[in-house]
């Protein structure tokens, strides 16, 4: 929190005193940094020791909507998150002027909603340190052990929250 506060006061100082080339100069650092805390935050609360299984209700009837199954879904957006290149993110998202469920990767820390467009509403964060300790570098059974955790429960009322 004391991070976001702090580039708060950074971009307010800039913005106020019209300093234009410092504000462009900044772009890249609040993008990296925001970006890390807006899709670290999202994530924590996308885990839950008691998670995995699969979504219920209106969310599980519009990833089938969307993506044929749940199945289909899982394995694209698996595929999606594996075929990053580097470090990144792999996201299920919510394209509001459509109103329908998307998939999209984004590099590095970059936010999914300031990137795409997309309300975000599952993160799975493919940055080596994610995965490293128990999976050295097979991301692929990282990918795989990760849906045990998923919290659907947050991930349904981020759903929820967005459609309004």
């Amino acid at each position: 929190m004391a991070d976001k506060v702090r580039i708060k006061k950074i971009y307010l100082h800039f913005n106020i005193s019209g300093d234009i080339s410092t504000q462009i100069a900044l772009q890249p650092a609040l993008k990296f940094n925001g970006g890390g805390h807006i899709n670290h935050t999202i994530f924590w609360t996308n885990l839950s020791p008691n998670g995995g299984g699969e979504p219920k209700g209106e969310l599980m009837e519009v990833i089938k909507r969307d993506f044929g199954s749940f199945a289909r879904f899982k394995e694209k957006l698996t595929a999606v998150s594996a075929g990053v290149q580097g470090s990144g993110w792999g996201w299920l998202g919510f394209n509001k002027e459509q109103g329908r469920l998307q998939i999209a990767a984004c590099a590095n820390q970059d936010p999914l909603q300031g990137t795409t467009g997309l309300i975000p509403l599952l993160g799975i964060d493919v940055w080596e340190h994610a995965y490293y300790l128990q999976y050295k570098n097979v991301r692929p059974d990282y990918l795989k052990a990760i849906w045990n955790v998923i919290n659907w429960d947050n991930v349904t009322e981020r759903y929820m929250a967005c459609k309004q």
